[in-house]
Order: C-alpha cells, then sequence, then structure tokens
C-alpha cells in the first residue's frame, strides 16, 4: 500500500472493529512510525500510554457517556436526530486504547524553531498520530479518535502528570472493512468541502486561476475518491 492508498482508506473507526488481538510485533511497527515523525527542534516530546485493562477503560467510556449526553443536550432538534445515530467512541469494543501526550518540558525551555511558535511542540505530537493512523491503515487496523470526555479526568484516570498535556485518546484493532466514505459523511452530519475552495495564492482570499483549480478537484477526485 502506498502513502496516497493509506491516506484514502484511513477514516476515523468506531463501528467496524474485530475482536482479534493486535500482535505485539505489529503494535510495535505503528509505535515506531509514530515515533518517526518530525518534531520542532528535534524535541520528540510525545509518550503513548497503550492501555489494554477493561476496567479503566470502562472509566473513561462512562466519561464519554456524560459528554455524550451533555452535547446532545445543546442541539436543535434535527442536528440531534442525526447525532442519535452516530458512535462516538469504541474504547470497549476495540482490543487497544493509546494515549498519546505532550511534553512541553523535554529538552526545554530553549528548543530550537520554537521560541516564536511555542504550539510548534503541540503540532509535532499531533505529526506522531497522523503517522501512527497511516502505519495502522496500512496494517489493516483502524483508528478511533476519542475526544467526547473532560480530559483533565481522563488524565487523572490514567495518572499523567499535571504539566504533561493529553493530545489524543485512540482506539485500535482490525476492522471488517475500511467504509468508502467518512461516517459523518455517510450519517449526513457533515460533507467534505472542495479542495479548490481552500487554496490560495500568494495572500489569504486569492484564488488560484481557473485552470489550477479545476487541476485540484479533478486530482483529488481521481486520487483519493477512486475505490
Amino acid at each position: 500500500m502506498n502513502v496516497y492508498e493509506a491516506i484514502r482508506k484511513r477514516r476515523d473507526i468506531r463501528s467496524y472493529y474485530k475482536p482479534d488481538p493486535i500482535p505485539d510485533e505489529v503494535l510495535a511497527r505503528i509505535l515506531s512510525a509514530a515515533h518517526f515523525a518530525p518534531s520542532v527542534g528535534y524535541s520528540q516530546p510525545w509518550n503513548f500510554i497503550i492501555i489494554r485493562d477493561t476496567e479503566i477503560r470502562k472509566k473513561i467510556k462512562q466519561l464519554v457517556e456524560e459528554e455524550r449526553k451533555r452535547f446532545e443536550n445543546i442541539l436543535d432538534e434535527e442536528r440531534r436526530a442525526i447525532f442519535s445515530k452516530i458512535k462516538v467512541e469504541a474504547i470497549l469494543d476495540s482490543p487497544i486504547n493509546i494515549a498519546v501526550t505532550y511534553d512541553p518540558n523535554r529538552f526545554g525551555p530553549n528548543i530550537l524553531g520554537r521560541t516564536t511558535m511555542p504550539e510548534t511542540s503541540l503540532y509535532s505530537t499531533v505529526l506522531a498520530i497522523g503517522n501512527l493512523w497511516l502505519a495502522a491503515t496500512a496494517e489493516g487496523i483502524g483508528v478511533g479518535f476519542v475526544s467526547f470526555f473532560n480530559k483533565e479526568r481522563v488524565k487523572e484516570i490514567l495518572k499523567i502528570p499535571k504539566e504533561i498535556e493529553l493530545v489524543g485518546y485512540l482506539t485500535l484493532g482490525y476492522v471488517k472493512e475500511f467504509p468508502k466514505i467518512p461516517e459523518l459523511e455517510e450519517k449526513g452530519w457533515n460533507r467534505r468541502l472542495m479542495l479548490s475552495d481552500l487554496v490560495f495564492e500568494d495572500i489569504f482570499g486569492n484564488r488560484p486561476g481557473e485552470h489550477f483549480r479545476l487541476l485540484l478537484d479533478r486530482t483529488f477526485e481521481k486520487i483519493f475518491n477512486s475505490f
């Protein structure tokens, strides 16, 4: 599978997990890909917490259920009807959960490239998650990103130190299939924007010429909507 195919197949998986365990050798490859991500000033600010314990995961799932109800209550009737059909997590349906953290003090405080944009260390951790996600997809493993919880309470459950930030909580497992379109698009929550509407030239808001805009959309369609 080349990188374009991995990007094309990658989905936020919540509904398609199989119970099959992930071999340690495969998990090691996926985490190696994550650790190979670029980072500002070569700071490598990430850590990965592998969560197998069912009782720990039940506690986090309970936080998700609480937050789901709160979110549902702020929606109008139409959006609430759509949201009721959407699965927001697979914490217990997947064999492994991984929490990804960011340490702002690693090799600090004077990180090369971070003095003017301190948020770049956080971005580095997000890039590690991106590498993990694509490597998992290439291994036939689905990844789901869980964010329906109070992250400070999750940090307490996982005993993450106060100065360390929780960036991502992921569910991993082999899948029955990678769906052809994202679940949120399938359920009618949102749709993918046209690439040509998001690309500017030289200055913000200045659109490229019509030929290149057409090329952007045709290329996207050819590469990413062809399976």
